[in-house]
């Protein structure tokens, strides 16, 4: 009997044995296939494709680019830039983006490398798209993407969105004294969703309450729709306001360390001194250097003259996005790429936009400043007395003879 056992023991060991070995087979056949499947992959058919290889003679740069050149009209609608404006950006970025020729291939010009970007950002083309025009490899494309981008942002930024300054803000000030009558004004802040494709692994970090995926540009803009300031990359599903608060100017703004000018009487007053400020909508919290308009409830004829006052200057800020996704039409689309070359993309945008804005300044006349009392919802945030104090100054004088502009009565 026992011998009965210890066989059937032995058995049961065999079966075992010869079964782990089998799986043990299996699994090596598999390892030995998936590497093989990748080796496949690794491999590339062509050192360049037949397609690129034609690149010098029938890719956009050599044949277009030329064509491009003898009509102005057409080159700028192709790139969103007059031609020597053009050529003054790649003379100041081409030591940055410039790459060396080898004896394999000769290295992609700083003049295409800025026509491929410029052309992304133009018109929010896919890489694929582009790599058929241009006949560049895909990857070689989303590189240069953001290396120029990089490359535009380090090198324009310090000229043309520099540290805001008390001058810059005096500046400022001025316009929107002289374009928008409103004294005492320094600038127009609100913030815009740039749509991006989901990033892997964030969850609804990035999902807003329009119900898609975007990072926020905040921006300070003057009266000529240029940007002062700007913080770009936060998570979509921040509002404005607690975005703003976070940002390196909201926390100058609110704790006043933004070389703002001292305070000054408003003009054709002796008193009081009242501080230079920012203006924006509802969704921000009033604060001594921030206005915002009165609540849409139980609105008399001083508040609906100050809100009407306030939103003919904070509408600028609104033109100034308007602008900057009319001429970058990349960030009218759900741009898909990572999102640190999503924030690169971004900022080139906008020192591009202040470039050239300031080669060629825009004019708004009144019909684009204009706007509806109406649009306000509740305000979500209590203020102090002093600075409820100091807008009802700004009303004040709104209506006075020295502060009133003759159409505000027609329109309110």
């Amino acid at each position: 009997m026992m011998d009965g056992v210890i066989g059937r023991i032995s058995s049961l060991v065999t079966e075992v044995i010869f079964e782990t070995n089998r799986l043990d087979i299996i699994v090596r056949e598999k390892e030995a296939a998936a590497e093989r499947r990748m080796m496949q992959r690794r491999r590339r058919r062509f050192w360049i494709h037949p397609i690129n290889e034609l690149r010098m003679t029938r890719g956009v740069q050599s044949t277009l680019y030329l064509e491009l050149r003898c009509n102005p009209q057409k080159f700028f609608s192709y790139v969103r830039m007059r031609m020597e404006h053009f050529d003054y950006l790649v003379g100041k970025i081409e030591d940055v983006i410039q790459r060396q020729d080898t004896r394999m291939r000769l290295a992609i010009t700083p003049a295409e490398r800025l026509m491929v970007t410029l052309r992304f950002l133009a018109t929010g083309e896919s890489l694929t798209s582009l790599h058929f025009q241009f006949r560049l490899g895909i990857s070689t494309i989303g590189g240069i993407v953001k290396d120029t981008c990089r490359a535009i942002w380090d090198t324009l930024q310090p000229e043309y969105i520099p540290q805001p300054t008390m001058e810059i803000w005096m500046r400022s000030s001025e316009q929107f004294e002289r374009m928008c009558n409103f004294p005492n004004c320094v600038g127009a802040v609100d913030g815009k969703h740039i749509r991006i494709a989901k990033p892997a692994g964030t969850g609804s970090e990035y999902y807003n309450y329009k119900k898609y995926f975007s990072i926020v540009l905040m921006a300070i803009a003057d009266a000529n729709c240029r940007f002062l300031a700007v913080d770009i990359g936060a998570y979509g599903r921040s509002n404005d306001s607690q975005v703003f608060k976070n940002s390196p100017m909201g926390r100058c703004l609110y704790g006043d360390t933004y070389n703002f000018p001292p305070a000054r009487p408003l003009p054709g007053t002796s008193e009081p001194a009242l501080p230079y400020v920012c203006v924006g909508d509802e969704a921000f919290q009033l604060s001594p250097h921030l206005l915002k308009p009165y609540s849409s409830r139980e609105l008399h004829r001083t508040k609906r003259v100050f809100n009407y006052r306030l939103t003919r200057a904070r509408r600028v800020v609104e033109c100034s996005f308007g602008i900057l996704t009319a001429k970058w039409r990349v960030l009218l689309t759900a741009i898909k790429l990572d999102t640190k070359t999503v924030d690169d993309v971004v900022k080139a945008c906008v020192v591009l936009h202040n470039f050239v804005i300031s080669k060629e300044p825009v004019t708004l006349d009144d019909e684009q400043l204009e706007t509806s009392l109406w649009d306000y919802r509740s305000a979500s945030v209590r203020s102090t007395g002093s600075v409820t104090r100091m807008r009802e100054q700004f009303a004040e004088y709104f209506l006075s003879p020295v502060g009133r502009i003759p159409w505000q009565d027609i329109i309110v």
